[in-house]
């Protein structure tokens, strides 16, 4: 392999990086045994800019190209989500009855069906039993994740300076 710039990141389909390498965990490193890195990310990537300085992290994430209103350095979204009902269209359940009379055990054809009794009174327009409506989910996160195969990200610690326009 030929000599890398300092800071640039590979991916690595083994699991140590190459000396002169490190992996892109987001680990804070001190400016002062890595001066010229410093140099290149700064504090992009995280640290307190005066002791240290951290390596970008991509451990469960994509990298994207900056631009478009995507900031070098910006991290984005999230491996699992809830969803709110904010989120979700606006949309209906249709709700079909057989105008026969139904069955005590079995609504036939699985459709609501007339009672020879009418349990909500004398008006159609009655509200419905809380027991026969009701919400579905548990409020719990799905995972959002993209399919993946895992490899690693690395950067290079030792190597060329890259140079300026």
């Amino acid at each position: 392999m030929s000599e890398p710039f300092l800071g640039e990141v590979k991916m690595f389909g083994f699991s140590a990086p190459p000396r002169g390498w490190m992996p892109c965990d987001g680990r804070l490193l001190p400016i002062n045994q890595n001066q010229a890195l410093f140099a290149i990310l700064g504090t992009t990537y995280g640290g307190n800019g005066v002791n240290t300085f951290a390596l970008p992290d991509l451990r469960g994430s994509v990298p994207v190209q900056q631009g478009n209103g995507i900031s070098l350095g910006e991290s984005a979204g999230e491996e699992a989500h809830t969803l709110t009902q904010a989120e979700m269209p606006a949309h209906t359940h249709l709700l079909y009855c057989n105008e026969g009379e139904g069955n005590d055990k079995v609504a036939s054809g699985n459709t609501w069906a007339k009672n020879a009794i009418n349990p909500y009174g004398t008006t159609v327009d009655s509200t419905m039993s809380s027991q026969a409506l009701g919400q579905s989910g548990q409020g719990q996160a799905h995972t959002n994740m993209q399919p993946y195969v895992v490899t690693n990200y690395c950067i290079a610690v030792q190597g060329i300076f890259p140079p300026r326009n």
